[in-house]
């Protein structure tokens, strides 16, 4: 399976080094020296990383046969893609490939349907499922623990427990109040009891 891991920014400096755009979680594993990568477009590789640096949070590759400027600048806009085995899993419990995510029906703990994911968002702050509703539209939905509770490789789904809100166009906050009636009387003891919000309940991991 081909996925893209990043893709070639500007040229930095005058011996061929180019910034990229990191779109994998292992840079390390997938941008490594040695590496050989197809690109998109087709005519401009493959490309294989000779060296590999981290210069002010950014990271700076050199691909053999590329010396100068202007033969990194030329590279620029051009994407790098890794052949990855599709039954390969990261190292670390709980992560996965986008493409592993790419596709699956995201449904409540219920099994009430949502949609299905058809992008995955890298953020710096967080990653973002882009899902499709089944009237067309478009949703985001954090890829947090406390949000999206169980991803069912096997069974193609990931379950969520989104907060009031986060599917609908309002927050439907509801609760059951007391009431109690007062009229004229001014010296009444009585007691009022709070409301108690009604949630939804949440599947675990």
């Amino acid at each position: 399976m081909q996925l893209v891991v990043a893709r070639i920014g500007r040229a930095h400096g005058i011996k061929g080094e180019v910034t990229v755009e990191v779109r994998t979680d292992e840079p390390e594993l997938r941008l490594g020296p040695g590496a050989v990568l197809r690109t998109d477009p087709a005519s401009a590789g493959p490309l294989t990383i000779e060296t590999g640096r981290v210069h002010s949070g950014r990271l700076l590759l050199r691909f053999e046969g590329v010396r100068d400027r202007n033969a990194a600048e030329a590279l620029r806009n051009i994407l790098l893609i890794a052949e990855v085995d599709p039954t390969e899993m990261p190292e670390e419990e709980d992560e996965y490939y986008d493409h592993q995510l790419m596709d699956l029906d995201v449904v409540l703990a219920d099994g009430t349907e949502i949609g299905r994911i058809t992008e995955i968002s890298h953020l710096p702050s967080q990653d973002l499922f882009i899902v499709e509703r089944p009237d067309g539209t478009e949703l985001m939905i954090p890829f947090v623990e406390s949000i999206v509770t169980e991803i069912d490789l096997e069974e193609q789904r990931a379950v969520i427990d989104p907060p009031p809100g986060l599917i609908d166009d309002r927050a439907e906050i509801v609760s059951s109040r007391d009431e109690t009636d007062s009229d004229d009387e001014t010296d009444s003891d009585e007691g009022t009891h709070s409301g108690e919000e009604t949630g939804t309940g949440g599947a675990t991991a």
